[in-house]
């Protein structure tokens, strides 16, 4: 008799945890709808713009293999956004002799770098000589 009693006993406990189980699984359906609209929102958004400098540094080192150490300039373009990025290329002793690269970085209109060029080298002790005469 005790077995029987706790079949049905067991069969109650498992037919009660199913019915707790359905609305928990309509809220993880609901749950998982709410992510992907998510996903899709920020899909379709601009990023900001300092989102746009931490993946430009980030996808310009990736590539290069040289450390971003700043950003000299920024700005958005018709197709996206274009930056001046300091690179240091060749590490020396002392830092004031290090050599820096000036690249250019152009991104797209989500932030992913489309292209990169050096357009300066130079001595990181040195003084920029643009705009003196």
């Amino acid at each position: 008799m005790s077995n029987t009693n706790n079949t049905s006993e067991s069969q109650d406990s498992q037919q009660s945890s199913r019915k707790s189980q359905k609305p928990h699984n309509s809220q993880n359906s609901q749950n998982s709808q709410n992510s992907q609209d998510s996903q899709k929102s920020q899909a379709s958004r601009k990023p900001r713009p300092m989102e746009v400098l931490r993946e430009a540094r980030a996808q310009l080192a990736e590539l290069t293999g040289m450390t971003a150490e700043s950003v000299s300039s920024f700005e958005q373009t018709e197709d996206g956004w274009s930056l001046e990025v300091e690179v240091l290329e060749l590490e020396r002793v002392p830092d004031t002799m290090s050599l820096m690269g000036s690249y250019v970085v152009e991104l797209d209109s989500e932030g992913q770098l489309t292209g990169y060029r050096r357009v300066k080298r130079y001595e990181r002790g040195r003084a920029d000589v643009r705009g003196s005469r």
